[in-house]
């Protein structure tokens, strides 16, 4: 992967966050991919790669300020707040995977 360029990083590692990470409502997982954020998440993290700089409170601040849209637009809650402990931990793992790789 360190000659792929960066739209195809994107898209992996977009397409890792889509399938590992998900947003927990009611004990229902909804998959980064089929709520349409795993591209938002991965465009966001993007720059803690390139700088090497991947760490919890980071990547906790990147998903603060994610704001993802509920009841038809009537709120907004940070990303954060919808992703379970595991969740964070398995993005943690996957950004400092292509921290490495790059």
């Amino acid at each position: 992967m360190a000659k792929a360029n960066t739209t195809e990083i994107l898209e992996s590692l977009a397409a890792e966050i889509g399938e590992n990470v998900y947003i927990d409502i009611a004990k229902w997982h909804l998959y980064l991919s089929d709520a349409k954020l795993h591209t938002v998440v991965a465009e966001k993290m993007y720059p803690l790669l390139t700088s090497k700089s991947v760490n919890e409170d980071r990547v906790i601040q990147g998903l603060e300020s994610i704001k993802v849209k509920i009841g038809g637009g009537r709120r907004e809650l940070a990303l954060i707040d919808l992703l379970p402990l595991q969740c964070q931990v398995n993005l943690v793992d996957i950004l400092e995977k292509y921290q490495e790789e790059i």
